[in-house]
């Protein structure tokens, strides 16, 4: 699972004496940790879901802070977010490309927006990006 696969990877960046794969990773095992208490699941683990979508608002925030950094001139706080942002990409699956979702959107019968954003979040969350989806689904409307 992959709460496990964190837990491990975060103990090996703790042998490794790698500093910024433990910073990184040690937030989001805390946060793996606060939503099981959030959702008293208590000694059980979260399902992949739930990591997986915790996974991707870590590395939006990401996003959000490396703005921040480029706006405020800081180039090796720009790096240190990048690294941080790919050590958590390993943990992804497989993205769709384009044309896997453009042949998703031609399969579906209703093709307004809507209907393409909640199939793509219901079926093919963090498989793909959303920002993407949303632009192809644009060219069909």
């Amino acid at each position: 699972m992959l709460f496990e696969e964190i837990a491990k990877a975060n103990m090996q960046a703790l042998k490794d004496h790698d500093k910024q794969a433990r910073s990184i990773l040690s937030v989001l095992y805390g946060k793996f940790k606060l939503e099981s208490i959030e959702k008293g699941l208590g000694a059980k683990e979260l399902s992949d879901e739930d990591c997986l979508r915790i996974i991707l608002k870590t590395i939006k925030e990401l996003e959000e802070e490396k703005s921040g950094y480029e706006k405020a001139k800081r180039p090796e706080k720009v790096e240190e977010i990048l690294a941080q942002k790919s050590i958590l990409d390993r943990f992804l699956p497989k993205q769709l490309t384009e044309e896997e979702i453009r042949a998703e959107i031609i399969k579906l019968e209703d093709k307004k927006i809507p209907s393409i954003m909640k199939h793509f979040k219901n079926n093919f969350t963090g498989k793909c990006d959303m920002g993407l989806v949303s632009r192809i689904a644009k060219e069909f409307n």
